[in-house]
């Protein structure tokens, strides 16, 4: 992949890629032979009028895109539609995309949850790496606006007979309070292994020390 590709907040000027990125996330979806939650283009345009979707450019041609959606009174935050273009995979742009995405949606809302639902292993393997871990679907919102969003998906009943138990998706979860307590905790314990080894040094040096006087 020679030619350079820009990851940006998606505005007015990008509208025009809607249909390409729609077709996209449903081609994709048909060759996984999974579900996906379909949107209509007025939606992905409305997302990117404010200034909630990302788009990635190679030159003037698509080459990924994702968008954010919050619910539950922007209690929870998903970062949804994640697609590249087959041309452009392989290369690491999905999940540079996602992490472009995920900074955004903790600039945008800071103390939201964010969540998604995925039955990809690509895009599991990136929210692990973003701080996601897996939960049940109890732990996600319980807002009726993003399950319905589910309807379109090939393994809606399953998520219906469950009663939003489970389905086909895996469910994984980004909570900053949770988070941040796990960074302190790094923190504190990096701190204590640089005293513990600071101490065991000057001890060594002090027996050096008493060893020769």
């Amino acid at each position: 992949m020679d030619q350079e590709i820009k990851i940006m907040v998606a505005d007015e000027s990008h509208l025009g890629y809607v249909d390409t990125i729609l077709d996209t996330i449903e081609k994709a979806a048909k060759v996984r032979g999974t579900g996906i939650a379909k949107r209509s283009p007025e939606y992905v345009k409305q997302k990117m009028l404010e200034g909630k979707a990302i788009i990635a450019l190679a030159g003037d041609q698509f080459a990924g895109f994702c968008y954010i959606e919050s619910w539950g009174n922007k209690q929870y935050v998903a970062n949804s539609g994640l697609i590249v273009p087959e041309q452009f995979r392989g290369h690491g742009l999905a999940r540079k995309i996602k992490k472009f995405s995920f900074e955004l949606s903790r600039k945008k809302f800071p103390d939201a949850k964010l969540f998604g639902l995925t039955s990809g292993a690509a895009v599991m393997k990136i929210n692990t790496e973003l701080g996601y871990v897996p939960v049940t679907f109890a732990d996600l919102t319980d807002d009726d606006s993003f399950w319905k969003g589910c309807e379109g998906c090939v393994n809606f009943d399953v998520l219906t007979r469950t009663k939003r138990r489970y389905c086909i998706c895996t469910a994984m979860l980004y909570d900053p309070a949770v988070h941040g307590k796990d960074e302190e905790k790094a923190r504190l314990g990096q701190n204590s292994d640089a005293k513990a080894e600071k101490k065991e040094s000057k001890s060594f040096w002090a027996k050096l020390k008493d060893l020769f006087s």
